[in-house]
């Protein structure tokens, strides 16, 4: 493959995860949406004053549309698509969470190991999108 079509289809999928990521950022901003995501970090890291969960549904929001702008910056590139894969890290706690209590949270709820494996599947891409 030649180094004009990698280009390519490297901005075909730096575009295609930013409007993944721009896209759920947005959701975190939607009541309805906000109260069930807060409602899925784990106990063992709430907190209260200004980190209560739904602040940080409003912090990881802002993270993800953060992250799929700088996607779309050529100068903004890797450090966009490494800080998405510490993203990615950081927020499967609440999703594995999630899956275990999936009673409580529903179809939001995706099982533990297609979640799993949908988020390794996630980071390869931010890092092929990164280089």
């Amino acid at each position: 493959m030649g180094n004009d079509t990698t280009e390519l289809l490297q901005w075909c999928l730096r575009i295609l995860l930013a409007l993944v990521f721009a896209g759920m950022g947005i959701m975190h901003f939607v009541p309805s949406v906000v109260r069930g995501m807060a409602a899925m970090i784990p106990p063992a890291i709430r907190m209260t004053g200004p980190f209560r969960p739904r602040h940080l549904v409003y912090l990881t929001g802002l993270c993800e549309i953060a992250g799929a702008a700088g996607l779309l910056v050529p100068a903004l590139h890797f450090a966009a698509g490494m800080a998405l894969v510490v993203f990615l890290i950081a927020v499967f706690p609440a999703n594995a969470y999630a899956a275990e209590h999936r009673e409580r949270f529903g179809r939001s709820a995706i099982p533990f190991w297609p979640r799993y494996w949908g988020q390794l599947v996630l980071i390869a891409l931010c890092i092929l999108a990164a280089l």
